[in-house]
């Protein structure tokens, strides 16, 4: 049993065991709804599109849950951090019967910094991958630049509708960049070519230097922020 741990618990990660991957990943109350600020990069466009209401996360007992887990991150961070110990070695076993490798992002649903101090979880693991996404472009060229960076962690820049620079940086840097559309996915964005994310969550395994396009999904679908990237307003925006 999993403490703070989804494990396949998604279309897209189920996905992964295809390629040989069993994904854990931990949900939190995304923003500021637990009482607790998790996603200090947001902006109002993303905290209106978040995936916290894509899926699962549509349920009351879902959000209720990722609250609770967010509460008990700030609140006994330590007894936190044993559990959350105790499920990746689950994760760990339970690959190792399955035939598979094991695979887990911390932040499914918030943007928290996990990679800094000797007691990192990350660190506690360095022979096991970790991912995420972030919208912070301090975070994404340091684990592109910075020798200290944990090797096992691979993080993906988010655009958010008003970052298109630190984007086109960390693109020039090599790293990837998530962007989200309402449709048909453009074969490049930014100068750099798109691939599909959707076809799984393995974002360590993604070419680099490239787009990662996602569909619009939850309340995204009705973001006209410019988080969501239309293609009706790029065409008129380039002619």
């Amino acid at each position: 049993m999993y403490q703070l741990l989804g494990v396949n618990t998604d279309a897209k990660t189920t996905k992964g065991t295809n390629l040989g991957y069993l994904t854990g990943i931990l949900y939190l109350a995304p923003g500021d709804i637990s009482g607790h600020e998790v996603c200090a990069w947001r902006n109002a466009g993303c905290t209106a599109a978040c995936l916290y209401t894509a899926g699962r996360g549509k349920f009351s007992n879902v959000k209720q849950s990722r609250i609770r887990k967010t509460r008990w991150f700030f609140a006994d961070r330590e007894a936190f951090y044993v559990a959350l110990r105790s499920d990746i070695e689950q994760l760990i076993k339970d690959a190792e019967k399955m035939g598979l490798i094991p695979c887990v992002r911390l932040n499914g649903t918030s943007d928290i910094v996990w990679e800094y101090g000797k007691s990192s979880i990350i660190r506690a693991f360095p022979d096991e991958q970790f991912y995420d996404y972030t919208k912070s472009v301090h975070r994404a060229v340091q684990s592109l630049t910075s020798e200290l960076w944990p090797s096992n962690y691979h993080l993906t820049f988010s655009y958010s509708g008003a970052n298109f620079a630190d984007c086109f940086k960390v693109l020039s840097l090599g790293g990837n960049v998530s962007v989200v559309f309402d449709g048909e996915k453009p074969k490049a964005w930014g100068g750099a070519p798109v691939i599909d994310g959707d076809l799984h969550d393995l974002r360590f395994t993604d070419p680099r230097g490239t787009v990662i396009g996602l569909k619009a999904k939850g309340e995204a679908k009705k973001d006209f922020s410019g988080f969501v990237v239309r293609q009706e307003m790029e065409q008129l925006i380039a002619a």
